[in-house]
């Protein structure tokens, strides 16, 4: 692989692998996340602390950091296949960050922050699909799943070639995330935002 590849790649890594839902938790006083709730570092879990407005500020930094590690990938090698990778390695980080034993979010607001800079057409449906949802629902999971698998298809409706597998992947891998969410959707246990579970 070429060396600016595997550059891209472990910058968007970094960029990705930053949880700032653990931080910003910790720097507040609520404690470590990964021992509240499900456990996860994301900003549903955040909002089971209580705190809306560490929720909100965990959402938009996961999706900053996707936007960030594309958009200096963009300057720093305008060859898309270089801004592929830094995007890839952005949500890789999330999932899988290493300081984290690898045990990362589910990547519905870094996917959207990546997605802004490669596909703003794309990035728009994803935010109508995930809070349209999220409104009618109040299901974060199939909003977040629903949202994602919008990528690619809008990508596709759009002709995006070169972008669909990337995105598709990146759906694929929020999806797979969500395990635990699609079991308990089965067994009708899943909670809505708002309720005492």
């Amino acid at each position: 692989m070429d060396g600016t590849l595997i550059l891209a790649l472990l910058v968007g890594y970094l960029f990705g692998s930053i949880p700032f839902g653990l931080l910003l938790t910790r720097m507040s006083g609520k404690g470590d996340i990964r021992e509240i709730g499900s456990g996860n570092i994301g900003a549903t879990n955040v909002l089971r602390t209580g705190s809306k407005g560490l929720a909100v500020a965990t959402l938009l930094l996961d999706a900053a950091k996707g936007t960030a590690a594309v958009i200096l990938a963009q300057q720093l090698w305008p060859d898309s296949a270089a801004v592929n990778f830094a995007a890839a390695g952005a949500m890789i980080g999330h999932l899988y960050p290493a300081w984290l034993r690898f045990k990362g979010g589910k990547g519905v607001a870094t996917f959207l922050g990546v997605l802004a800079p490669l596909l703003p057409i794309a990035a728009l449906v994803y935010v109508i699909v995930w809070v349209g949802l999220l409104v009618i629902l109040r299901i974060s999971s199939v909003a977040g799943m629903t949202a994602a698998a919008s990528a690619p298809v809008t990508a596709a409706i759009l002709g995006e070639q070169a972008l669909f597998p990337m995105l598709l992947g990146f759906a694929l891998l929020v999806i797979w995330k969500h395990g635990e969410n699609i079991r308990r959707l089965a067994k009708g246990e899943e909670p809505r935002l708002g309720s005492a579970k």
